[in-house]
């Protein structure tokens, strides 16, 4: 028999693991990656770009049309429209929309057939709604939030949506109401993106989006509901003196792990659409 050295028996001991073990491997990394292994899910980093598509590998643009609603694409060409509400569309039909029903500008009652999977944040027959679901290279989930009850019934009106693709775990609160919970805050697990409303009244106040941000400690955070007048010179005094606060002349940027802020910025992107 040969004798390997140590180097050569670790290089071999590494291809059979790889052989042999890595759908499950990989799956076990994706599981703690977002949800700390609570959400079932599918490694992204399986998934290689398709030929001919306009997102690099490993990248996701993001365009900011308006209010609430941010526009991801993918890799593999899969495309996600958040608080969906009707008018404020992005450049093309979404495969995948979330909506919220804590306001009207937030949802819409009659999404177009043409849209694939249509995420309510909310349980219209006042249950607890729940999603999870993989479209391509994107994964997305919900986690409940802004509880209430209903003839004695607890339901939700709002969701976080978690937005998983390209190695990137982006989440989108809507129209949250209140700080988080311990448990809602370790469902999020990893966030290197955060889309959080900063107008300081209908949704959270000023002080508690900073708390929001300090729970979560995203690599980014990316501001939406911003519409009332002088939100977003308060939210900026209060965010410069902590992280490098950044407006950008562009509606899309090109996010990847590689180009993430080391530590937290704040990315104003130009809404596509203006208008509330």
């Amino acid at each position: 028999m040969v004798a390997l050295s140590p180097h050569a028996l670790l290089r071999f001991v590494l291809i059979a693991a790889v052989c042999l073990f890595s759908a499950p491997a990989f799956a076990q990394v994706s599981d703690i990656a977002c949800a700390h292994g609570l959400v079932k899910n599918k490694n992204p980093l399986l998934h290689l770009a398709a030929a001919g598509k306009s997102v690099p590998k490993w990248n996701l643009d993001i365009t900011y049309i308006g209010h609430s609603t941010y526009f991801i694409e993918t890799p593999e060409g899969a495309s996600a429209a958040t608080d969906y509400n009707g008018y404020h569309k992005p450049p093309y039909m979404p495969d995948i929309v979330s909506m919220n029903n804590a306001h009207e500008s937030h949802y819409t009652d009659t999404p177009e057939p043409e849209i694939k999977h249509v995420l309510r944040g909310w349980d219209p027959l006042f249950g607890i709604a729940r999603h999870d679901i993989k479209f391509k290279d994107l994964h997305v989930y919900n986690i409940p939030t802004n509880f209430y009850e209903m003839n004695g019934k607890k339901t939700n009106e709002n969701s976080i949506f978690m937005f998983e693709a390209a190695g990137l775990c982006l989440a989108h609160v809507g129209h949250l109401h209140h700080i988080l919970t311990n448990e809602q805050a370790f469902r999020m697990g990893r966030t290197d993106i955060l889309f959080l409303p900063i107008g300081g009244f209908s949704t959270l106040s000023h002080e508690e989006a900073m708390r929001v941000i300090e729970q979560v400690k995203p690599k980014l955070i990316m501001p939406m509901h911003y519409h009332y007048p002088g939100s977003v010179e308060r939210f900026t005094q209060l965010m410069a003196p902590k992280f490098q606060v950044k407006m950008l002349s562009e509606s899309t940027a090109r996010y990847s792990k590689k180009t993430l802020p080391r530590t937290t910025e704040v990315h104003f992107l130009r809404a596509l659409q203006s208008g509330y």
